[in-house]
């Protein structure tokens, strides 16, 4: 059990926690300030990294993902700095994926032939929406017209790219959506992120929605509709879903979600990035302090951890169960079997299989596409 983290692989998350301005509808950890001390920043990476390798060497780095916040505000140097590091404290994959999430601003933009010189190889741009008046009720600061500008440029530089949409929006019909949906895979390369718009609490469309201020949200039965054209017109158009927000061609999965997906290990490193990792014989969760300033100080003090436990013997599997079921491929009931001690029900698993919530192959267990739709209630019958 101690190894079990080398079924999933092993990667490197790094939080890059500013914004130019907070979205409505965003519940990360991210914060507009009015400048950033960069030469500081980037010796507080450098300096997580080589703790953390200290902690776990000798491990084949498979994948690097910089996450936000908005990372392509973050310096190129800065970027072809933390790369050079990663390099430097673990072998590197001889084909490693490098992401950096990126806002389509016509400034960023031309910052990308930057980014592909320091090492990035896949980029994820957060266009959200292809219709002007839903990105500023979204709070998005770019137009469509820079999201294609800055998608035809990432073509240029980057060997694979990705980009974000969020449906179920504000008055927007069946109709309209698979019109943009339909836009979308004609402009998509190999990856796309399709998400529902989801209302979290703590967020400025939580306090609106909380006030009857967010009008024209569409109900579950036409987020439903929603979500079963996409699984359809993605499909149709060759990206599968391979998760359950996420569709690409063969060959294109993000390689780096997978080992989040996959329950393998990885170092999460900036303010409130969350890791996973396996050192001596035991699976450790850790966190990182949220804010910003806290962090940072934090780090020049020796760790920016603000946590770091031991997973109970029965979160692992449940952790394992609730990752691995939003994938196609689904999992391995024999690696749940030994993280558990015991194997999943099988009257459950029979029952779930007959109603066509679930099928089993090969000694995999898979949600069905009507089970997916529903994987929360699956997972929760899995589980009792």
């Amino acid at each position: 059990m101690a190894e079990d983290w080398q079924e999933g692989g092993f990667g490197l998350y790094v939080h890059w926690p500013f914004c130019a301005a907070k979205c409505p509808y965003c519940d990360f950890n991210s914060h507009v300030v009015s400048s950033v001390d960069h030469a500081r920043w980037r010796a507080a990476y450098l300096r997580e990294i080589a703790r953390y390798a200290a902690l776990v060497p000798d491990r084949v780095l498979g994948s690097i993902f910089f996450g936000g916040g908005t990372p392509s505000l973050m310096p190129p140097e800065t970027v072809a700095a933390i790369i050079a590091a990663a390099r430097a404290a673990w072998p590197m994959a001889n084909d490693p994926e490098v992401t950096l999430e990126a806002n389509p601003g016509s400034v960023e933009a031309g910052r990308l032939a930057l980014y592909a010189e320091a090492g990035v190889t896949r980029v994820s741009l957060g266009v959200q929406a292809l219709e002007d008046r839903d990105l500023r009720r979204l709070g998005r600061l770019h137009s469509v017209a820079e999201a294609i500008d800055a998608l035809d440029i990432a073509r240029k530089y980057f060997p694979r790219t990705s980009f974000d949409l969020i449906y179920a929006r504000q008055d927007q019909s069946l109709d309209a959506w698979q019109a943009e949906l339909g836009r979308a895979l004609d402009l998509a390369a190999d990856h796309l992120s399709l998400y529902q718009l989801t209302i979290e609490s703590g967020t400025a469309f939580g306090a609106r929605h909380a006030a009857g201020r967010l009008p024209g949200l569409p109900d579950e039965s036409l987020a439903a509709d929603m979500f079963h054209a996409t699984q359809e017109m993605t499909a149709a158009a060759g990206f599968h879903a391979y998760e359950v927000s996420n569709h690409a061609r063969p060959g294109a999965e993000s390689r780096h979600n997978l080992i989040y997906w996959r329950a393998g290990d990885y170092v999460g490193i900036g303010p409130g990035a969350h890791g996973r990792l396996t050192f001596g014989g035991r699976r450790h969760a850790t966190e990182a302090w949220p804010m910003p300033e806290a962090w940072l100080t934090q780090v020049e003090s020796g760790s920016g951890e603000s946590l770091r436990a031991v997973l109970a013997p029965e979160e692992q599997p449940t952790e394992f169960l609730l990752m691995g079921l939003r994938l196609a491929e689904g999992i391995d009931m024999a690696r749940f079997a030994r993280l558990s001690g015991v194997p999943l029900n099988a009257a459950t698993l029979a029952h779930l299989g007959e109603i066509g919530m679930v099928e089993v192959e090969g000694g995999r267990l898979r949600a069905t596409p009507a089970g997916r739709a529903v994987l929360n209630a699956v997972i929760g019958a899995l589980l009792t």
